[in-house]
């Protein structure tokens, strides 16, 4: 039988967690440009919805193997509460609990597509603007507490999708902030009369 080399379990938990912040990337660029306007969107085509939900629940299935796989590792020796509770765990507490922040935010947020129903669409949709600021923390997490954050290669890696992801994030930002908001009207009265009147 064959001896598991001492690495396996570091080694697993980093591919993971390189693959889950590269899916995660993918699956905020998609979802962006579908809920965008123009060329882009039409670029995706109809499928643009599915994909988005793949990569989504790629990142979640990425995300938990990442986590799990460090319980088999020897040289940290994590405990379950370690890798489930963040700024609890010895190694980088800091960098290691907004990676756990931003890995329960994108699974709960991810999956709540599913309840969309019970939760009402306009409260999830609302809510979903949320997986950005989580997807941001991981980008944090990969740069702060990463074995390999220093390495080209590896920046390169998480760029690649992460740069157009956030360059459609700003876009978006700026142009909700450019759009004037519409005046709130009362359930009991109409809208204002015109001044002069």
């Amino acid at each position: 039988m064959t001896e598991v080399g001492p690495h396996l379990f570091w080694v697993t938990s980093r591919a993971a967690g390189i693959a889950a912040m590269i899916l995660a990337s993918g699956s905020l660029g998609v979802g962006l440009l579908i809920r965008g306007r123009g060329e882009p969107r039409r670029l995706l085509g109809s499928d643009a919805r599915a994909l988005h939900e793949a990569l989504s629940l790629a990142t979640i299935v990425a995300i938990a193997i990442h986590g799990l796989a460090l319980l088999g590792d020897s040289y940290l020796h994590p405990s379950p509460l370690d890798i489930a509770v963040p700024f609890t765990g010895a190694y980088r507490p800091l960098w290691t609990g907004l990676g756990i922040v931003s890995g329960w935010g994108i699974a709960a947020l991810g999956l709540s597509y599913y309840a969309r129903s019970r939760i009402g669409a306009a409260r999830w949709r609302l809510l979903h603007r949320f997986i950005a600021i989580f997807w941001a923390l991981g980008l944090v997490h990969t740069l702060g507490a990463g074995s390999d954050a220093g390495q080209l290669w590896l920046l390169l890696a998480i760029a690649a999708p992460a740069v157009p992801a956030a360059l459609l994030l700003l876009g978006r930002l700026a142009e909700s902030a450019g759009q004037p908001r519409e005046p709130q009207l009362s359930a009991r009265r109409g809208p204002a009369a015109p001044a002069g009147r």
